[in-house]
């Protein structure tokens, strides 16, 4: 650990000395431990203006990449909610906390789990959780708690706006159903009225009040959006006009050429199969007007950091749960494992760590866990599956990993690993239900599956090989965790 982080130990609030030369006088600086603001948005897939997106505008995402490290490859490690956000809550793979479908607690599969959040309230930060951190069913549970862990927070703030009221105007592709359907509402009425206006009003407050009070802070806002039903004020969708929407394509017989479970990945939504072209048109302007509305919000939130006096002293980390599919492959939504799925965005800024710079290594979401706590000085479980970031927050050519590793179960078990080069995916037993790969510097869209050429044996094979033992590793039991394989007794009602 660098010189200058070993010295935060916000447990004990330890004051330390800076030295000058011995020709001046000894000046005692009280060292504030550096707080934490975890940003977190629903669904967002990498159609981000910092990433490189030529149409949707993100100018608040953008501007805290411009100060922040942006990591150009990372992934997570199940493309659902639920299990996603239980992974890097705990810093663990879903293999090791047995979460691999929603509406599950935490700790239905591990009792005695120390979350992420938990580890910094044991350092005597303040946790508090502003929206969806883990699963909820949306917009279900939308004011609620969900299915959130107690035990992470000292305090939660369970916003509820206009849209959860507005359900009887949204869109349906099936009238009536929202969350897991295509859905969505150009809304009357202001920002301030949405869930998510709520949230970053909240979290401002928050801000402010911390400033006062000066105690050290973890403090998570979860938005819903851009999650079904896509729902923002009416002028976030006049930003994109219907005949400015471009609609992926898919080749005809593209469907014979990947594995049976990689087909129903992508085929599982039947009504949102191959889309009327206006009908397609209408959900992407959707997704990205709810996109762009999120950003608003964060910009209300990073508004405040930096009006509070608080910024220099804080960590920032921004990211989304999953990826997301808006018609590539012809699949809407997530649950696959290509990389619009898998791959998420993520931003980290930090005390003396330089800005506007882009990391090279690949990154897992489990990853978060170990970079976070390093970053304070705050004392980490030994058991967590992640590689702390730090050394690439300093060096943005650091290589902390060279792959990341990703999971879904279909009709069989696939897992897919992603290096800087390739995507290498199997589904089945070691492969027995299919094989995927691509070549990402000629298909960066991944529609040519390459695993049945012969000429790309010795890089299937490689690739294969460090995918087995990456599955091993991801497989052991923790050390010091209580895991339960079969879900015990629901806390609540579902």
């Amino acid at each position: 650990m660098p010189a200058h982080l070993s010295l935060f130990r916000p447990a004990a609030f330890l004051a330390f000395l800076v030295l000058g030369s011995l020709a001046t006088n000894t000046t005692v600086v009280h060292a504030a431990p550096p707080n934490v603001l975890f940003l977190i948005c629903d669904d967002l897939n990498c159609d981000i203006g910092c990433y490189g997106h030529p149409q949707v505008k993100t100018p608040n995402i953008d501007r805290l990449a411009a100060r922040g490290v942006r990591f150009e490859s990372a992934h997570c490690q199940y493309p659902l909610c639920g299990p996603s956000r239980a992974s890097f809550m705990t810093g663990l793979y879903p293999d090791q906390t047995r979460i691999k479908k929603n509406a599950i607690y935490v700790r239905e599969h591990l009792p005695n789990v120390k979350t992420l959040s938990e580890a910094f309230r044991d350092a005597g930060y303040f946790a508090t959780r502003i929206g969806k951190i883990y699963h909820y069913n949306v917009p279900k549970h939308i004011g609620t708690s969900g299915h959130d862990d107690p035990y992470s927070w000292n305090d939660t703030f369970n916003p509820r706006g206009r849209d959860v009221d507005d359900e009887d105007q949204i869109f349906s592709l099936v009238p009536g159903t929202f969350g897991g359907t295509l859905s969505w509402l150009a809304a009357e009425g202001t920002d301030a009225e949405q869930t998510d206006g709520i949230a970053a009003a909240e979290a401002a407050r928050r801000l402010n009040k911390h400033a006062s009070d000066k105690h050290p802070f973890f403090l998570a806002v979860g938005l819903y959006r851009p999650h079904t039903p896509y729902v923002a004020p009416k002028d976030y969708f006049a930003q994109y006009p219907l005949d400015q929407i471009k609609i992926p394509s898919v080749p005809d017989g593209y469907d014979e050429t990947i594995p049976k479970p990689a087909l129903q990945s992508i085929r599982r939504k039947r009504d949102q199969v191959n889309l009327k072209p206006e009908l397609a048109a209408q959900a992407i302007q959707a997704y990205y007007a709810s996109i762009t509305f999120a950003d608003a919000q964060l910009g209300l939130i990073l508004d405040a950091l930096d009006e509070s006096g608080l910024a220099d002293n804080t960590i920032v980390l921004f990211t989304s749960d999953h990826g997301y599919h808006m018609g590539e492959h012809g699949h809407y939504q997530k649950t696959t494992l290509f990389e619009n799925a898998t791959h998420v965005p993520l931003i980290i800024s930090a005390p003396g760590i330089p800005g506007g710079t882009v990391a090279k290594t690949m990154a897992e979401m489990v990853d978060f866990y170990p970079t976070l706590t390093q970053l304070a000085g705050v004392d980490a479980p030994n058991d967590l599956s992640g590689r702390s970031l730090v050394p690439a927050l300093q060096n943005p050519e650091t290589m902390v990993r060279d792959s990341a590793l990703s999971h879904f179960s279909q009709s069989a078990p696939g897992y897919s690993i992603r290096t800087a080069k390739y995507r290498y995916t199997f589904w089945g037993d070691d492969g027995s239900a299919g094989e995927e790969l691509y070549e990402l510097s000629t298909d960066s869209d991944e529609m040519h599956n390459l695993a049945g050429e012969t000429k790309w044996d010795s890089v299937r094979s490689e690739l294969k090989q460090l995918l087995r033992q990456r599955i091993i590793d991801a497989q052991k039991i923790p050390r010091g965790v209580n895991v339960f394989d079969v879900q015990r007794t629901k806390l609540s009602p579902q």
